[in-house]
């Protein structure tokens, strides 16, 4: 990964195995690290757009991160409605 922002990421240093949780659940504490993250937004974006299966990624697990995706969908069909 190439990105510019990962290099102020809260996460960087830290033991990788905190973002990749076995549960849900076990996924709190890599969600508090994100909470204040000054990149949790470029972070979250670079897990949607790259589609990435595992782990924490902008405070949002992948069920959390599939869930936006499908929110996103809604709206832009909505809009796309719309302007019709």
């Amino acid at each position: 990964m190439n990105e510019k922002w990962a290099g102020n990421a809260a996460c960087r240093g830290l033991d990788p195995a905190v973002f990749y949780p076995v549960t849900e659940d076990e996924a709190e504490i890599a969600k508090a690290i994100c909470a204040d993250c000054p990149v949790v937004e470029p972070c979250l974006e670079h897990a949607i757009t790259n589609r990435e299966k595992n782990g924490v990624w902008g405070g949002a697990t992948e069920r959390e991160r599939l869930r936006i995706i499908r929110r996103r969908r809604r709206i832009r069909a909505q809009v796309s409605g719309l302007a019709s």
